[in-house]
């Protein structure tokens, strides 16, 4: 398997795994040291240090009833992103994104990941 195609794979899989709860699954594909970085002044901001953080981060968002589409996987020469369109609805809150999830990758494993936003005022309003 080419690197292109291990990244891809991991993609997928790591994509898999959010949208099916499966927390074990991502905490298989990162290493002990992954980092994951979002932008915004909320509960799910910062910067989440090591790699049960990193989980915690992912079941904390996904508590949120999100629905993550998958609209494309991007490989560069080392590292991956997903491109998403994440949605939500509360009685009091809409959440309607895109986003760049880039996964900078370390012998096959996630080692960091930092995600871009295009609404940074719509994701602290929604996630209080």
């Amino acid at each position: 398997m080419s690197t292109n195609e291990a990244a891809l794979a991991l993609g997928h899989t790591f994509h898999q795994a959010l949208v099916s709860g499966d927390w074990d699954g991502i905490r298989a594909l990162l290493h002990d040291d992954a980092t994951w970085t979002l932008p915004g002044d909320n509960t799910i901001s910062g910067t989440a240090d090591g790699a049960d953080a990193v989980v915690e981060r992912a079941r904390r968002i996904a508590s949120y009833g999100l629905n993550f589409e998958l609209l494309h996987l991007l490989v560069s020469r080392e590292n991956m992103a997903l491109s998403l369109h994440n949605t939500a609805h509360r009685e009091d809150a809409v959440l309607d994104e895109y986003l760049a999830t880039v996964c900078r990758l370390r012998d096959g494993k996630i080692a960091s990941i930092e995600t871009y936003l295009s609404d940074v005022p719509g994701m602290n309003a929604f996630f209080v």
